[in-house]
């Protein structure tokens, strides 16, 4: 079972890159009033921790030496005063900030999936859904978290650290530089420790790739590891990447155990040495008392901001890394435009043609080549093959959803270079076997959530698709739940409702690609029944296994390795003689065997 983990997820950012950061600064911009009263909140929030300490000595050096209570009462209420302040000006800072980042993440949300959207079905090969949803969701997390807590938090820390500074030259200046002698090497020992955290944190993120990718796959495979007898196997595996994670973080739990510890060793030290020196001052009638009291708890407001630079540094690296990838995914250019001023043909009545069609899905690798045939309004068409034939590339193309490398396609006489992509496809009615079906209601699974589609052609095209007796029983009728991919309905009931929500956008063209194979007797018969009133006035091609599917039709394409080997009717081309009677032959037999035809060559 592979391990191995896609490029962009190997991406670390650094503590800081500028070019990033104004790139994510520009979400912020329609919200910079709300950005200046929270930076206004956290300047406040800071002065009140500087007016605390500094209250104190008031409190001590001018009330408590001399016995006045009245003035020892006013500077407590001043000093009361100060703590609900800070806790309102925290609160809205606090509050602002989170608001802010979550509006500006959310027009970022809005954006990487409008840009997804956009992307044709090649980029969507290359990139899995995990992945894309990661950068959605999980990555615009970790930069709401910069934020909240990153951007916003260094910025208080650099406020109460140097504000702390001044605060205690203003002071004395003498016992301030005593007190911030230790700094120098608690700064060394911060980049020491950021060093080794930031190793931490690259292993720990690669690891965890790892161990995401083991577990997703072994339970997606769970079937087959346990149908082979391979589940010791897959637990030793999963052990292994494991337990390196586990180390992984315990080396990093050892390097937050003594860097705390340290920065506590020192917060003690410096205490020690400001009353050491200070009290000598006071011996000597150079400083009162409170100033030593008020620096004491300076110190203790200054090295809370230190312990944080963990979380911090964490905080701030993974945002840099979550931007440059989510950036790397919104740089990534449409590679089906649509055309600058799109064509529409005059009257649509729904006639296809290929030209020397062809497509590739990996370079120098064509899946068609050089097919070319003509579909007339309202004609039927089949395309049959063996498997790996080229069918579905056929209606890939004819939908856009990959660009040809050669040829045209031209829909009532318009290339589809020069349709606009949401136009044409509102044209085509797309018919899968494995029917997609979206968690809602049963209402919201026929008309997609498009608000043209009114109440009464959703009953109409779902008794035109025989679904309607089957809905009308159900406790909440159209209105009743469906579980995600439609779990709770059979294979015929969800390929039922695809054929209502085809009837009710009402589609010129409609595409059936093997629409009605891995269903019961009965459930054919209701689904042929369908068929007619979904194929009536239409232009279809149909790509099926079953021989009733494709008898009516006006004429039938072989598509093989690629290339259109035969057309013609049914009987004319069980006449040649060819591929398309050598297949017959064997789906045939297949049904003479007791086979249903459904995995037959024919498809």
């Amino acid at each position: 079972m592979s391990e191995t983990m896609h490029p962009e997820d190997e991406i670390f950012g650094k503590f800081y890159d500028a070019r990033l950061m104004g790139r994510i600064l520009r979400y912020l911009k329609p919200y910079w009033k709300l950005l200046v009263l929270s930076l206004l909140f956290l300047v406040l929030y800071t002065g009140t921790l500087l007016l605390g300490p500094y209250l104190t000595k008031i409190a001590i050096d001018q009330y408590i030496s001399a016995g006045n209570l009245d003035g020892l009462k006013l500077v407590v209420m001043a000093y009361l005063g100060t703590v609900f302040l800070g806790f309102f000006f925290l609160f809205g800072e606090t509050y602002i900030t989170e608001y802010t980042g979550q509006r500006a993440m959310h027009d970022l949300r809005t954006q990487i999936f409008a840009h997804l959207q956009k992307q044709d079905m090649a980029y969507l090969d290359r990139n899995p859904v995990g992945r894309l949803m990661t950068r959605t969701i999980n990555d615009v997390e970790t930069l709401n978290e910069l934020f909240s807590t990153g951007v916003v938090g260094l910025l208080g820390d650099a406020f109460t650290v140097f504000g702390i500074a001044g605060a205690m030259l203003l002071l004395d200046w003498k016992l301030a530089l005593v007190t911030l002698a230790g700094f120098p090497l608690i700064i060394y020992l911060s980049r020491f420790y950021r060093r080794r955290a930031r190793d931490v944190y690259r292993e720990s993120r690669l690891v965890l790739g790892r161990l995401n990718a083991n577990l997703q796959e072994s339970i997606a495979g769970m079937g087959t590891i346990q149908s082979f007898g391979q589940e010791e196997k897959a637990y030793e595996r999963f052990q292994g990447i494991n337990t390196d994670y586990r180390d992984v973080l315990l080396r990093g739990i050892r390097y937050n155990a003594l860097f705390f510890p340290v920065i506590e060793v020192f917060s003690a030290l410096t205490i020690g040495l400001t009353l050491w020196f200070g009290g000598r001052l006071i011996l000597g009638h150079a400083l009162l008392p409170g100033v030593i009291v008020a620096f004491i708890q300076y110190i203790q407001r200054m090295y809370t901001p230190i312990r944080d630079i963990a979380e911090k540094y964490n905080i701030m690296q993974a945002a840099m890394a979550s931007s440059e990838r989510i950036f790397a995914l919104l740089d990534t250019e449409e590679k089906i435009r649509n055309p600058l001023v799109p064509k529409v043909p005059r009257q649509f009545q729904g006639a296809v043609e290929f030209k020397d069609v062809w497509l590739s899905y990996n370079p120098g690798e064509p899946v068609l080549r050089g097919i070319t045939f003509r579909v007339e309004a309202g004609e039927k068409i089949a395309l049959v093959g063996a498997t790996g034939g080229g069918k579905t590339s056929i209606i890939a193309a004819l939908c856009r959803f990959y660009e040809i490398e050669r040829g045209s396609i031209l829909v009532d006489g318009v290339d589809i270079r020069e349709w606009n992509k949401q136009d044409l496809r509102r044209r085509l009615g797309l018919v899968l076997q494995d029917v997609f079906l979206f968690s809602g209601d049963i209402a919201g699974n026929i008309t997609l959530g498009d608000p043209r589609i009114s109440e009464e052609q959703i009953h109409a095209a779902s008794r035109r698709a025989h679904i309607a007796s089957y809905i009308e029983q159900l406790p909440a009728g159209y209105r009743e739940e469906v579980q995600e991919r439609g779990v709770t309905l059979s294979q015929g009931q969800r390929q039922l409702l695809s054929f209502a929500r085809a009837l009710a956008f009402d589609p010129r063209i409609l595409i059936l690609d093997e629409a009605t194979s891995s269903v019961d007797t009965r459930t054919e018969t209701l689904i042929q029944e369908a068929l007619k009133e979904l194929l009536k006035d239409r232009t279809a091609l149909i790509i099926a296994h079953r021989l009733s599917t494709i008898k009516n039709v006006n004429r039938i394409l072989v598509i093989h390795k690629g290339e259109l080997w035969e057309e013609g009717s049914h009987q004319e081309l069980l006449a040649r003689q060819g591929l398309y009677s050598r297949l017959y032959e064997l789906q045939y037999q297949a049904q003479e065997h007791g086979g249903n035809g459904a995995h037959s060559p024919v498809g």
